[in-house]
């Protein structure tokens, strides 16, 4: 197994074991022997707006990892007027700014983290109570409430238990449909591949 670490930032108690899960999924997708040791930090996304904030927590995550690994920073886009396209790259300078030394990723998901799921609804059938027919809606970036959508259709939906579970089945290939997983798919594959090669150049440097 090749380990590689990461700090992800998020600000949903759900989000704190599906990230993970996620990244780990994603991992298998490039290398079968890939080990993502990956922590999470909770940080409410109205806090990391907030000037110093986000460049604080992605601070405290490089010294967590020692200088060694990467920081991804996954946020609900789901404020007024909120937009990944035009406010991704704004808080990824920041991101870097604060560690411009580490390979750092900032991902928001539109609406939600859970529209992912609901992209790819069809590989979730018959999951966590969900009906053996779902359907995935035409446009699930448009949802805002996509726990409310998923919780009509499984009688109840809890963010701690289920987004993991999730998490651990959906098809990661539907899902790319979304315009915004298919950024957070591209942009964990690629601080993977670069946190593999590193690890890889520091393992034959080694060898005598």
């Amino acid at each position: 197994m090749t380990e590689v670490h990461i700090g992800a930032i998020v600000e949903g108690h759900g989000e704190c074991e599906a990230v993970p899960i996620l990244i780990r999924r994603i991992a298998q997708t490039i290398h079968p022997g890939l080990d993502p040791k990956v922590f999470h930090l909770r940080v409410p996304a109205s806090k990391l707006m907030k000037e110093g904030e986000l460049e604080r927590a992605v601070t405290l995550a490089g010294r967590k990892l020692r200088g060694g690994g990467g920081i991804v920073v996954i946020l609900d886009c789901d404020w007024p007027g909120g937009c990944p396209a035009s406010d991704g790259p704004v808080l990824l300078e920041r991101a870097r700014a604060a560690r411009g030394d580490m390979p750092v990723a900032v991902i928001l998901a539109k609406m939600e983290f859970g529209a992912w799921f609901l992209a790819a609804a069809e590989s979730l059938r018959g999951k966590r109570g969900l009906p053996v027919d779902l359907e995935a809606p035409a446009d699930p970036e448009a949802i805002r409430g996509a726990k409310g959508w998923l919780s009509e259709r499984m009688d109840g939906y809890s963010e701690t238990t289920d987004q993991p579970a999730l998490a651990a089945q959906f098809n990661l290939e539907a899902a790319r449909t979304s315009d915004s997983f298919d950024k957070c798919f591209r942009e964990i594959d690629r601080m993977l591949r670069q946190l593999l090669s590193e690890e890889q150049a520091d393992t034959r440097a080694g060898t005598c």
